[in-house]
């Protein structure tokens, strides 16, 4: 069966999710803001969800139209053959959202859609009642200036639950914020990487995965392995595939230190939980004490933003610390995202280039402070 699948992004990474859906030989790519958009099948589904790593889910887009009334809303919901997919013992909940549309009531438009799916399916399968004991299928309607989009989620929990975090930091970064921002980079497996702020160690373990070639999703289960049109067996595939892909032979040079003791032991659960625990080296060190050769390494990391009062003359003091700390090694390349706007000057040094993010809801700057590229020799 053929669908038009939607990789949904936060805003900014719409260009990431792109190449690697390129990279996992994709063509005839829409990018939207917050989304990027295929055409595929069962297979692509399951293909997607295993290995796309900056993506936050993989949704199908059902169903695309104008809707000024809720009588439209409901006769085109119900025009949709949902029979396709959603089987008798289905379970169908419904969620939505509205923006800038005639019909602003998110609560009346779910149930609307709800109504409609369960008329459809109740002429199709001839019953009157849905009991929904069935495998999960979490439809929402989107409203965008009454324009009705009609997704299925594939994914079940957002892709970023990779599986192997068992305990977050107190200010966690998703894990799909992290591999793009080692893909906005220039490391590569063969530098070093450093990440002076490891908390839970994120950054780290997903440069692992990527140097490694270990898909993000290979280790979780998604919502759509228990769709009769999907099941397990493709998803058995396409593990198998990833797994036959991961490079146990790379070397890779991973440092992460952090000033917290439970931050360093819960990192390195982390690593341990996806078997990266030896290709990581996490200790705990403030990032001033720290020792390191100018070897074009390259430095990924989440400062502390000092949201709370009393701590920012800290933070000041620590962002000042950090442009004296690698003024000294020239050859490095410094990545790095705030929402501190003085950032540059405390760092002191204009970054390369600046790029616009969110770490949840927190808007931030990706600063990328490039050094000069490695010898030809030393790249491998």
């Amino acid at each position: 069966m053929n669908f038009k699948i939607i990789a949904t992004t936060t805003f900014g990474l719409e260009a990431v999710v792109k190449r690697e859906l390129q990279d996992l030989g994709y063509e005839n790519i829409k990018v939207t803001d917050g989304k990027v958009e295929i055409e595929g099948n069962e297979e692509d589904i399951a293909n997607l969800n295993i290995n796309l790593r900056c993506a936050e889910r993989v949704l199908i887009k059902f169903g695309e139209f104008k809707a000024l009334t809720f009588d439209e809303l409901f006769e085109k919901t119900k025009a949709l053959p949902w029979e396709n997919i959603i089987p008798e013992d289905g379970e169908f909940p419904v969620d939505g959202k509205s923006l800038k549309s005639k019909l602003f009531s998110i609560s009346d438009s779910q149930a609307i859609v709800k109504k409609a799916i369960v008329e459809r399916l109740k002429s199709i399968y001839n019953i009157n009642w849905f009991e929904e004991n069935g495998p999960k299928y979490k439809v929402e309607v989107s409203l965008l200036k009454d324009i009705a989009t009609l997704t299925i989620d594939t994914s079940g929990d957002g892709l970023h639950k990779r599986g192997y975090r068992d305990r977050a930091g107190d200010a966690p970064l998703k894990e799909t914020l992290a591999a793009a921002m080692i893909k906005l980079s220039y490391w590569n497996p063969s530098r070093t990487l450093y990440d002076p702020f490891c908390g839970s160690g994120t950054i780290l373990i997903e440069a692992a995965m990527i140097g490694k070639n270990i898909a993000p999703g290979i280790d979780r289960e998604f919502i759509s392995q228990e769709w009769p049109i999907i099941g397990k067996d493709i998803y058995k595939k396409y593990r198998k595939i990833a797994l036959g892909k991961i490079d146990h032979n790379v070397k890779l040079h991973l440092l992460g230190s952090d000033t917290d003791k439970r931050s360093i032991l819960r990192a390195r659960d982390n690593a341990e939980n996806i078997g990266v625990n030896e290709d990581i080296q996490f200790f705990m060190k403030d990032m001033r004490d720290v020792d390191l050769i100018d070897n074009y390494g390259v430095v990924i990391t989440n400062p502390p933003y000092g949201e709370r009062m009393g701590e920012q003359k800290e933070i000041e003091r620590l962002y000042k610390d950090l442009g004296k700390k690698f003024k000294d090694f020239p050859t490095w390349s410094v990545y790095l995202i705030t929402n501190n706007e003085k950032f540059e000057k405390l760092y002191g040094k204009k970054a390369d280039r600046k790029r616009k993010l969110y770490n949840g809801r927190i808007k931030v700057d990706y600063y990328q402070f490039y050094g000069p590229r490695p010898p030809r020799q030393e790249e491998k």
